[in-house]
């Protein structure tokens, strides 16, 4: 399995890359990390992602803009979209549903909850 982590922290790039190989251990798992919504367009072509995991806020193309994109292009719109944001409002959650990610989860966060969330979308026990 590949996972693509965008996220514009270096440092909340590694924390999630740590988590989720330490919380998914028994699968084969590569994950690949882009530093902003842009880099993650230029990634895209170059690998088959089984998902894809957001920040919201972000310089050039932010995390809902990636969102969109994704779900509405052709060769991307089946690939599950976990948004990671510190951004906890309703709305926040309803617009990112609204526009196709299938999860969401606010920072902080617990690594479990991010385990959780990451197997369910990839509908792994």
């Amino acid at each position: 399995m590949k996972i693509l982590v965008v996220e514009d922290s270096s440092s909340m790039r590694a924390y999630l890359t740590t988590i989720i190989e330490g919380g998914t251990e028994s699968y084969d798992l590569e994950i690949v990390e882009a530093a902003s919504g842009f880099e993650a367009l230029k990634t895209l072509p170059h690998h088959t992602f089984d998902a894809i995991l957001t920040d919201i806020n972000m310089p050039d193309i932010n995390g809902l803009e990636l969102v969109s994109f994704l779900k509405n292009h052709p060769v991307y719109k089946t690939i599950p979209i976990m948004v990671i944001s510190t951004e906890s409002s309703d709305e926040d959650r309803k617009r990112a549903a609204a526009l196709g990610a299938e999860e969401y989860l606010v920072k902080p966060f617990q690594a479990g909850e991010l385990i959780e969330k990451l197997r369910r979308l990839l509908k792994v026990a």
